[in-house]
């Protein structure tokens, strides 16, 4: 069948944001700035290392797969420092996430690709886990920034739906939206298991970007050694649909 949709992860795909090493630097920078935001200075000596392994000890996620909002872990973190209503933690929502926003660099062949895609009559959509369970709606304006919201079709978040991926929930509700069956649909991603698993249990074909060969990742997937490379797949993916046996392309 030909592929009328096709559908990206966002972090290191679409966007960079920070390596690993620069993750403690910015945790403490997003726990110092949540700080500032209560109308506190940021911790020092053993109450910094505290509040840090506190953090420490909330980033991680559910082993079900569903979603731990980042409004919760904020109340643990920050409830001994202010009484946090509705309106406060969502403040410190935005004010957590900046840090990471701030190291954002959108790769360049993204738009150019999705314009490509659309050209050719495909559908696209981003899906994609947050950090922390962050609000869909903070990173949906993340993504207006960079002026990839209106360049897709739809967008899904983790929250959106309640579990992150590779759960099927969030790759089944952008088919949903974009009214395509999932075997017309192909998702690009840069992780073997959040997006190339969760693809192919969704009933996605898994492009994974980047040439990863990790032993236990799915012999299904295509390999794609840069984004637009992508494009040469779809096409070459719609030329053979109608004339029998595609050949193998990884």
């Amino acid at each position: 069948m030909p592929i009328r949709a096709v559908l990206f992860d966002l972090g290191d795909t679409l966007v960079s944001y920070y390596q690993p090493q620069q993750f403690l630097p910015i945790l403490r920078r997003s726990l110092d700035d949540c700080l500032r935001a209560l109308g506190h200075n940021p911790t020092r000596g053993e109450d910094a290392i505290d509040l840090l392994h506190q953090a420490l000890e909330l980033n991680q996620e559910r082993g079900d797969l569903a979603v731990w909002p980042l409004e919760e872990r904020l109340r643990v973190l920050f409830s001994p420092y202010a009484n946090l209503d509705t309106e406060l933690t969502e403040r410190l929502s935005h004010v957590f996430l900046q840090p990471i926003f701030a190291t954002a660099q959108v790769h360049h062949e993204a738009l150019p690709v999705l314009m490509g895609l659309k050209r050719r009559g495909v559908r696209t959509a981003i899906v994609s886990n947050t950090p922390w369970g962050s609000s869909g709606r903070i990173w949906r304006s993340e993504l207006a920034r960079h002026e990839l919201l209106p360049a897709v079709d739809a967008v899904v978040f983790c929250r959106d739906v309640g579990w992150r991926k590779p759960h099927p929930a969030p790759f089944r509700r952008a088919l949903e939206m974009l009214a395509v069956a999932e075997k017309d649909a192909a998702f690009v991603g840069d992780n073997p298991v959040w997006d190339v698993d969760g693809a192919e249990g969704a009933g996605l074909l898994p492009i994974l970007l980047g040439g990863r060969h990790p032993l236990h990742m799915s012999g299904r997937a295509i390999i794609a050694p840069t984004l637009p490379d992508v494009l040469g797949m779809v096409d070459q993916l719609n030329s053979t649909a109608n004339t029998g046996p595609q050949p193998m392309l990884a």
